[in-house]
């Protein structure tokens, strides 16, 4: 009898913090989440160039918690079904513990399974080529290698970390010499130079058997610590996974594996990790220029230049970013962009919200969005998915005033359950327990206004969940 072939599941990582793309990007919606490269998000572009060579039922995406909706909808806009795809971590702990977390996932039904890993906020322009080099991947990885993307360099890059490589093996594998660090200038012209250099893309394929056993000889304490959790609970508690190091895949196993191999790779890639590497990565439009947008230009070259909603006017500028967004406007050197990171760290520093949500806040139920806000009032517009609700809830403290702009809206305000179309509108008092559901097949669009000396969360009382459940 013929051996049974193993399954290929494609892992996406979709942790991240949002802040290399600041202002775009936001700790709660990070950049994974945006759409920078056409109409889809980083996410599903990522899933999108892995058809046809795999079954959308076995890819899996680990991510945070607070992600955990938003990248459901992400998948679903594109036709994979989220249900038993996605597993969430309580906190982020790089990538060696995702990495486990998604392999204890796919064993639970599975006797062993070649593993793809992705990034899911990286792009690439030749698809085909990327495909190419994927099933190159796999028969390495059936032959027990521990395979990572190695891109060859096409310049001086100081912004990425290398990877050396060693003897050939097989399909045009290396074996790996060592990894090193971002590299200054001189010694990143050093690496191009010498040929077998390339930047660590993060992307891997391995069997599980094999990377366990690698797990059981170098990180033994780890392993142990995720498959206690995982065996015990069906989500992981966050008070234990808070204990776990963090730590990368390539310091616990890669930098140490003897059976890690480097497959050079050039199918235009790029991990879009500043402003100017989007920049780099799109293609030029009048005066070497990158435009989005309402955006009018006056002798303007070599920018990028992102509206949102308001106009954006140049004039006589070179070598600049800008991004504008609802609550925001960015500016700065095109080259120094990348410090950006510094700017969210100060502004999470002064307890501003900017660093952490845009003006729109996308929940599982819909989102909404702060139009207006001082002391005493808060104007949003709330937009509720098709058959969606929002939990039992009041506050000591506020009134709300509901207007709705589109759709139907069924509503408990008190003892009385009522619904509202179109230029209809009701009153919730404040210690009224209210709650508010679209039933209709289209998503209802409506105006809130909250009246009241205290606009904080803490004034909410819930009395379940936001789907409803006690």
């Amino acid at each position: 009898m013929p051996k049974k072939e193993i399954k290929t599941f494609p892992v996406l990582l979709a942790g991240g913090s949002g802040s290399r793309l600041w202002p775009v990007s936001r700790e709660l919606f990070p950049k994974q989440l945006v759409s920078l490269v056409g109409s889809d998000s980083l996410i599903q572009g990522t899933i999108k160039r892995l058809f046809p060579l795999f079954e959308a039922d076995d890819i899996r995406v680990v991510c945070g918690d607070e992600h955990f909706f938003e990248i459901a909808r992400h998948l679903e806009e594109i036709g994979v079904p989220a249900k038993g795809k996605i597993i969430a971590e309580p906190c982020g702990r790089n990538t060696a513990p995702a990495i486990l977390l998604a392999i204890m996932n796919i064993l639970k039904t599975e006797k062993d399974a070649v593993i793809l890993i992705f990034p899911s906020d990286h792009v690439i322009k030749d698809v085909e080529g990327f495909q190419e080099r994927l099933m190159t991947a796999v028969s390495l990885a059936k032959r027990d290698y521990i395979v990572t993307f190695g891109i060859k360099p096409d310049y001086p890059e100081t912004g990425y970390g290398y990877i050396e490589g060693a003897k050939p093996v097989q399909n045009g594998a290396f074996a790996i010499k060592r990894f090193v660090e971002k590299p200054d200038e001189k010694t990143a012209q050093h690496y191009l130079k010498a040929g077998n250099f390339f930047w660590n893309s993060g992307m891997f394929a391995f069997k599980a058997s094999v990377l366990l056993n690698e797990f059981r000889t170098y990180a033994p304490d780890l392993l142990k610590n995720i498959q206690r959790m995982v065996s015990k609970t069906a989500s992981v508690p966050l008070s234990k996974y808070q204990s776990l190091p963090d730590i990368s895949i390539d310091y616990a196993i890669m930098e140490k594996t003897k059976k890690g191999v480097v497959l050079p790779s050039d199918f235009g890639w790029s991990d879009i990790g500043s402003w100017k590497s989007l920049y780099d990565f799109l293609p030029k439009g009048a005066n070497n220029n990158v435009v989005e947008g309402d955006v009018i230009l006056k002798n303007t070259k070599n920018c990028l230049i992102r509206g949102n909603n308001r106009l954006v006017v140049t004039n006589d500028i070179e070598n600049i970013v800008v991004v504008e967004t609802p609550d925001t406007v960015f500016v700065s050197d095109l080259e120094k962009s990348k410090n950006v990171k510094a700017i969210v760290q100060e502004l999470k520093k002064q307890g501003r919200p900017e660093y952490k949500a845009h003006t729109t806040v996308y929940r599982p139920w819909g989102t909404y969005t702060i139009l207006e806000e001082n002391k005493t009032t808060k104007i949003k517009r709330i937009v509720v998915y098709p058959g969606a609700k929002l939990s039992l809830q009041m506050h000591h403290h506020r009134s709300e005033h509901w207007i709705v702009v589109q759709g139907t809206a069924k509503i408990v305000n008190g003892d009385q359950t009522i619904f509202l179309e179109e230029n209809q509108s009701t009153y919730v008092a404040k210690t009224m327990p209210h709650r508010l559901e679209n039933p209709g097949k289209i998503p209802l669009h409506l105006i809130e206004v909250q009246l009241g000396n205290y606009l904080e969360e803490d004034d909410i009382v819930r009395f379940d969940d936001d789907f409803g459940r006690k």
